[in-house]
């Protein structure tokens, strides 16, 4: 059963939006390095190793997690496989703050997936607090002139934005749901590995395909070294954590809401890594972002 969302549970929620931001600008910086399903294999193949120690013995034969295996190979086809292999796509032709903004429409996806997938009724206050998001969001792509709405054209990588949202949104119902086996759903390790080792499987598959359909080549050094490191262990492992344990507190519908707060954390660290300067009208669009999560989160 949910609970209510406590200051401590807002706060477990705020760091995934912020390492999500700082997972968009570092797949900007690194596009010219390595190609971008490549990166998504690599970051999970380090999280592997890293997790392998402290959770291993989930892999082992008799372990709990076989039997459940296909609704953990369709838990890391979404979350591990899709979810950033599409961004680090779309990076490839937009910027961290166009893809953090696109993917504001997660409370929308969440709650229609939710009601349309997962017999979730949507309340009134959920309705309100999505359509302030949407608004935020529209407002930057229309640049504060809401007549250049009629003239937004979405290229590639919105598109795969969009696609991002939607598995994310799926993977999100998923993960609430309270039939995992105890010995998995209380060990974040062993229940992220779990994860990890099915969508290996799917990332290299598409890693491959990659590397046969395109020319894909990697610039090794260490800016792609810290690159991999930072969001194996942030953006990979502990977003993930976080973003788990808020889930089962609060629900997939308002934790949704927190991933609207990425465009704001986006625009901070592209002025500051980038030099990509936030306007007036981004900072209207945060809040009514942030008015769309007190609203859908108040009882």
């Amino acid at each position: 059963m949910n609970q209510r969302l406590t200051p401590a549970t807002a706060l477990l929620l705020l760091v995934p939006p912020l390492l999500w931001a700082g997972n968009a600008v570092v797949g900007r910086l690194v596009t010219g390095l390595v190609p971008p399903i490549t990166l998504n294999f690599l970051r999970w193949a380090l999280a592997f190793v890293i997790l392998l120690p402290l959770a291993g013995s989930v892999l082992r034969r008799g372990s709990v997690l076989w039997p459940h295996w296909k609704r953990f190979a369709v838990l890391g086809l979404l979350g591990v496989g899709c979810y950033n292999a599409l961004q680090y796509l779309a990076l490839k032709t937009s910027t961290p703050l166009n893809v953090t903004l696109v993917a504001a429409s997660t409370p929308v996806w969440m709650l229609g997936i939710g009601a349309l997938f997962f017999r979730q009724k949507v309340a009134r206050r959920q309705m309100l607090g999505a359509l302030l998001s949407i608004a935020g969001v529209l407002l930057v792509l229309s640049r504060g002139e809401w007549a250049a709405l009629l003239q937004v054209r979405l290229v590639i990588g919105d598109v795969y934005v969009l696609l991002a949202t939607v598995a994310w949104a799926f993977y999100s119902w998923l993960l609430a749901r309270p039939d995992d086996p105890p010995e998995l759903r209380n060990h974040w390790a062993a229940f992220l590995l779990a994860q990890i080792v099915f969508g290996l499987g799917w990332s290299g598959l598409f890693a491959g395909a990659e590397w046969t359909l395109t020319e894909a080549h990697l610039q090794w050094g260490w800016p792609l070294a810290a690159a991999l490191l930072y969001v194996a262990v942030g953006p990979a492992i502990l977003a993930y954590r976080c973003w788990g344990l808020g889930v089962q507190r609060v629900g997939p519908n308002v934790a949704g809401f927190f991933a609207n707060l990425t465009p704001l954390f986006a625009a901070v660290l592209s002025a500051a890594f980038l030099g990509e300067l936030p306007h007036l009208y981004h900072a209207l669009a945060f809040v009514l972002i942030v008015g769309g999560i007190v609203v859908s989160s108040r009882r």
